[in-house]
């Protein structure tokens, strides 16, 4: 009987799981089935140039997993049941008839959605580019706007950053504006803070700072000091929330409702399941917790996949190196900022701005869109045949 892995989620961590698994474990040994709503695969960290009327690339999974034997099953994830070792789910629409999956391993990978904070009105009034959908509301209501009218972008990190670039450069003619809980790049190195202040002077955005929104309204945000400022579009980029099935579960979760998991992302209470990208807890250099990012899901998904292959086929478990070494943000098409930082995500002297660093974030992108397609990166190709799992079977040695 082949061996079932599902994998639930095809953002970057997942997708680039299922395929690394598929390939490096026989066909006939394992069935490899890739659970997402969408057909198509979704550059996240392309959202904001989608919310300004960028058209990007088609990526079907069809195309990228052709020839693999992952199978893709569209439907939404409505629960886990680990005890049982079951996923319910239903058609991708919802409107399809409920279906109960079962497994033998696990790979969760249902990743986040935006976190309005508990702040009122956001719900009702404001806009976010952490999915897909969001980004195309936002292009729509962007694209009624008349000249003059101000939009306002709430966060201060780098997807508030990228948005409020992204749509002063593309729409001169609106009045865009960044709140900002800290200072503008307050986490950035003094050249990486300079070149960000410099970019938003040239694109004519202001920019709000130690301004914490408390309240949205249809056309304004509020700030903690009671300053009202107008806004035509409001658009919320304060961080992310995973998604809550995890919680829900008998599985170990932070308070956040992320699966905690140890160095080979398997969850620490519940051995046939491994969690990767923003809905794991894994711990990073100087024993800091990953934060949400491409850049952490990729090595996640890498190790957890290397790992499952080794423990099935009896090999030496791999180590893969989970740390930082640059952020790579993007200030409209023309302009960028590559921070380098330590290895736990602290920035250090060195930046690299301008025309130049724009290409560079552009290379990311591709590059990370390139690796759901090809999750290898040079390993064999050859698939390995597993060994039978018998209960309470020791374990491979870790590497080191």
């Amino acid at each position: 009987m082949q061996h079932r892995i599902i994998v639930l989620g095809a953002g970057y961590s997942g997708a680039i799981a299922a395929g690394r698994l598929a390939r490096r474990l026989h066909r006939e040994d394992v069935a490899v089935t890739l659970v997402n709503a969408e057909s198509d695969f979704v550059e996240r960290v392309r959202n904001h140039q989608l919310a300004v009327g960028q058209d990007l690339k088609a990526r079907p999974f069809s195309e990228m997993f052709a020839g693999t034997g992952v199978e893709l099953k569209l439907a939404k994830v409505t629960g886990v049941d680990v005890d049982r070792k079951t996923v319910a789910v239903v058609g991708a629409n919802g409107d399809g008839a409920a279906e109960e999956l079962s497994y033998d391993t696990l790979v969760y990978a249902l990743g986040s959605a935006w976190n309005d904070q508990g702040v009122p009105g956001t719900d009702e009034y404001a806009h976010q580019i952490a999915s897909r959908p969001g980004a195309l509301r936002l292009r729509e209501r962007l694209a009624r706007l008349d000249a003059g009218e101000t939009v306002v972008v709430v966060g201060g990190g780098l997807t508030g950053v990228e948005a409020a670039t992204e749509i002063a450069e593309a729409r001169p003619d609106l009045d865009v504006a960044l709140a900002a809980r800290g200072e503008l790049g307050d986490w950035l190195s003094p050249k990486g803070r300079a070149h960000l202040r410099k970019v938003f002077g040239k694109l004519g955005i202001t920019v709000h700072e130690h301004a914490a929104v408390t309240g949205v309204e249809a056309d304004r945000v509020t700030t903690a000091d009671g300053t009202a400022v107008p806004a035509a579009v409001t658009v919320w980029t304060t961080g992310f929330a995973v998604h809550p099935i995890a919680e829900a579960t008998a599985l170990e979760v932070t308070e956040a409702g992320q699966i905690v998991v140890d160095g080979t992302m398997r969850s620490v209470s519940h051995p046939d399941v491994y969690a990767v990208g923003d809905a794991a807890m894994a711990m990073g250099p100087a024993d800091k917790p990953l934060r949400m990012s491409c850049a952490t899901g990729t090595p996640m998904a890498w190790q957890a996949a290397n790992a499952i292959a080794a423990r099935m086929t009896g090999r030496k478990l791999p180590k893969t190196p989970l740390r930082y070494f640059n952020q790579c943000i993007s200030l409209g098409r023309r302009e960028g900022l590559i921070q380098y930082v330590t290895a736990d995500d602290r920035s250090v002297n060195a930046a690299l701005t301008g025309r130049l660093a724009a290409v560079y974030k552009e290379l990311i992108c591709k590059g990370a869109a390139w690796g759901v397609a090809n999750p290898l990166l040079g390993l064999p190709a050859r698939p390995r045949r597993v060994l039978p799992q018998p209960t309470g079977a020791g374990e491979p040695v870790t590497a080191s």
